[in-house]
């Protein structure tokens, strides 16, 4: 995300004797991405950033695949996923390939007795149902029904919930996780085009330094598998830092539709992008306002993409037998469209209230063992009339 932020206690020139009240040096460490040439950070801890005490067990969370290939449209109901009382444990991989793990949590503990890093992967949650706050080495972020929390790999976090009803959709990228390029102008800025700004951003605030030492918990997420590390001081020591690279959020209810005189394609409502897949929200808008505009989305081909909608809340016009926690899977292959009397039930019609996240990745996706679980198994019959 190209945008700068700051927060806490740094020196006024980088790489230079930066000391606490006692004459003690702090330690700078540099959060940087693709080497040295990505988007970084600047962060200046009370004990050096690289004390482990001890390693103990690797738990391997590889998802169980149980169907690598396949043209068959599917409907998965997310709601029928158990919720479990571990942040980590709730995890649930559905649809996965090279590129992204799409999945969906229903974490129930109010808070965790760990520290959690994913190595490997930038992190985008959804929040469906809940609240609370991600808290971070790099500060808080207060979070609500429907935002976005984007958490770069190598972040270290804990969450704590407001209560046990919680529902999150869950993507775990393998490449940086940006915002759009054609959002932005030539030197990085929001431009005015774009469906939101800067302004809009929930940025990490109330950095609270610990200054402990002890044995902390800390699992890392690397070649999937989770490391218990048991770290010498405590985590978020982080008395200031500076730069491109931490967590945010972003509410889907923040997202400013683009309509026109006739339907438009779903690269309009693009919030996110990797090179390997798109990241899009469909949220209250009006209509198409050509005398002859037909609302419902075209048949469309999916070609160079498989395509998964989140289905969050309202009224999803263009299906039928749709209701929130529900996920479909259109693989490429085949082309999907709206249900059997959609397309002409739309006519006429000056607004939606749907709400949905859309996940349009550039290779196959497969599907787990839980995936099938949860899959009602006839949906790819769903449009014969």
């Amino acid at each position: 995300m190209p945008i700068y932020h700051k927060l806490g206690k740094i020196p006024p020139k980088r790489h230079t004797q930066f000391r606490n009240a006692k004459g003690e040096l702090y330690h700078e460490q540099l959060f940087g991405t693709i080497g040295f040439d990505g988007m970084s950070s600047l962060l200046y801890h009370i004990h050096p950033p690289t004390q482990v005490k001890s390693l103990l067990a690797s738990t391997n969370v590889a998802p169980k695949i149980a169907e690598k290939k396949s043209i068959r449209s599917r409907k998965f109901i997310g709601f029928d996923v158990s919720p479990q009382p571990d942040y980590l444990d709730s995890r649930t991989p559905l649809l996965v390939n090279q590129d992204i793990y799409i999945g969906v949590a229903a974490p129930q503990a109010l808070s965790s007795p760990y520290f959690y890093k994913n190595a490997d992967a930038d992190e985008l949650l959804f929040i469906h149902k809940g609240s609370g706050t991600l808290i971070t080495m790099l500060g808080n972020i207060r979070f609500e029904y429907g935002d976005y929390l984007v958490i770069p790999r190598g972040i270290i976090y804990q969450i704590e919930f407001d209560n046990d009803e919680n529902r999150i959709l869950y993507a775990e990228s393998f490449h940086p996780l940006y915002t759009p390029k054609r959002y932005r102008n030539w030197f990085g800025q929001l431009a005015e085009h774009s469906p939101y700004c800067e302004r809009d951003y929930k940025l990490p605030q109330e950095l609270n330094p610990h200054d402990e030492k002890g044995e902390f918990l800390l699992k890392i997420k690397k070649q999937d598998v989770i490391h218990d590390v048991i770290y010498a001081y405590h985590p978020f020591d982080v008395v200031g830092w500076d730069g491109y690279n931490f967590p945010y959020g972003f509410s889907i209810h923040d997202f400013e539709p683009i309509t026109g005189r006739v339907h438009q394609p779903p690269p309009v409502h693009q919030t996110f992008e990797s090179k390997a897949f798109v990241v899009c929200s469909f949220c209250p808008r009006l209509y198409d306002y050509h005398p002859l505009a037909i609302p419902a989305p075209y048949n469309h081909s999916n070609i160079d993409s498989d395509e998964v909608l989140y289905y969050v809340d309202g009224d999803f016009m263009s299906r039928n037998d749709i209701a929130p926690g529900y996920i479909t899977l259109h693989p490429a292959g085949i082309p999907h469209g709206p249900h059997p009397g959609a397309y002409e039930r739309s006519i006429g019609k000056k607004q939606t209230e749907e709400l949905a996240v859309m996940i349009d990745t550039f290779r196959p996706l497969m599907v787990t063992e839980e995936g099938l679980t949860i899959d009602d198994g006839k949906y790819y019959r769903s449009w014969l009339d």
